[in-house]
């Protein structure tokens, strides 16, 4: 992977947000984050579906929904660059994992 593909696949909003969200929870559904972000599930599963081909993120199916985490070759500056971002970046993305906590505390189980 080099930077300018990286940085590229992360320009976008939806993409970047949903990405530091599975960073800071170290996996997510797409129904979490769905309730996160307040989209609907085509919009959500086509932006987690670029960070795929990107390889930054992996997915696997459980049932009828799929979780995402960080992709595990993830070279270690992304890795790096990710991880700080999600840490010192609250007033980004805060509201949304506000969201996504307070979801998942609501139900046992995804969706």
């Amino acid at each position: 992977m080099n930077p300018c593909t990286f940085f590229k696949c992360l320009a976008d909003d939806t993409r970047l947000k949903s990405l530091l969200l599975i960073a800071k929870t170290n996996e997510a559904c797409v129904c979490d984050l769905m309730e996160a972000l307040q989209l609907d599930q085509p919009k959500t599963s086509r932006h987690l579906a670029q960070l795929r081909k990107c390889g930054i993120v992996v997915d696997e199916r459980r049932g009828k929904w799929v979780f995402y985490k960080l992709h595990p070759e993830l070279p270690v500056w992304a890795h790096e660059v990710i991880l700080s971002a999600a840490k010192h970046n609250d007033s980004y993305f805060g509201d949304a994992l506000k969201k996504l906590v307070s979801s998942r505390s609501l139900t046992f189980s995804c969706c």
